[in-house]
């Protein structure tokens, strides 16, 4: 019951590359002292179906830990090296399938502490501009020919909130300006994993690429 997608040979594909850098800014989070809960609550409340964090223990925390690793050193970028992420992994806690991972799991279902603690005002921004960015690089680099197709990968293969209708099409939705200058503010706060892709450029003026080629109208 899956959907294929044609897509060029690259670091993780689609999905697991857009993915990264969403999880990665959740363990960021959770790193400054963000509770878990929360991190998964600002994510849901973007309409998001799970949390960065409860998806990666339904992935498996070693298996998340390994891919993360991975593309991070495949695009040249530094992985955030949560302890708390290193220490159950080599318990063997790893997820859903184990049984506990972060969250503790019966019958198919995460427990979570009630509440969730405080936010940064930027945290939702932080990580689905993330990933927003990352799909701007996938299209630039033509990794998917065609922005509906690349937004139809995400939604299908991520469950990225349907309603906003995809990476590419929230990106225009919200401005591409706008965009741009949340992520060019948020690399000066938080470090060059914000700044901005040149395929920023090519969404403004409205080009695709094809095979990481400008098509031409």
């Amino acid at each position: 019951d899956k959907l294929p997608i044609v897509c060029r040979s690259a670091p993780g594909f689609v999905v697991n590359r857009v993915l990264m850098p969403y999880l990665h800014e959740a363990m960021y989070l959770a790193q400054e002292g963000v509770s878990l809960a929360a991190i998964d609550t600002a994510a849901t409340d973007f309409g998001m179906p799970v949390g960065p964090i409860e998806l990666a223990d339904v992935v498996g925390l070693d298996v998340a830990q390994d891919v993360g690793t991975i593309i991070a050193a495949e695009l040249g970028r530094p992985a955030p090296a949560h302890p708390q992420l290193a220490q159950l992994v080599a318990a063997r806690r790893l997820g859903r399938k184990s049984g506990s991972g972060f969250y503790t799991w019966h019958e198919g279902h995460p427990t979570k502490p009630a509440g969730g603690g405080a936010l940064p005002g930027d945290a939702t921004d932080r990580m689905m501009l993330a990933l927003v960015n990352e799909a701007v690089a996938c299209l630039r680099e033509g990794v998917v020919s065609d922005a509906d197709l690349l937004d139809a990968a995400v939604i299908f293969g991520t469950g990225f909130a349907p309603f906003r209708g995809g990476p590419i099409a929230y990106a225009r939705a919200r401005g591409i300006a706008d965009c741009v200058r949340r992520l060019t503010d948020l690399a000066t706060r938080h470090g060059e994993r914000f700044v901005p892709d040149p395929g920023w450029n090519l969404l403004d003026t409205g080009r695709q690429t094809v095979n990481g080629v400008p098509e031409q109208h």
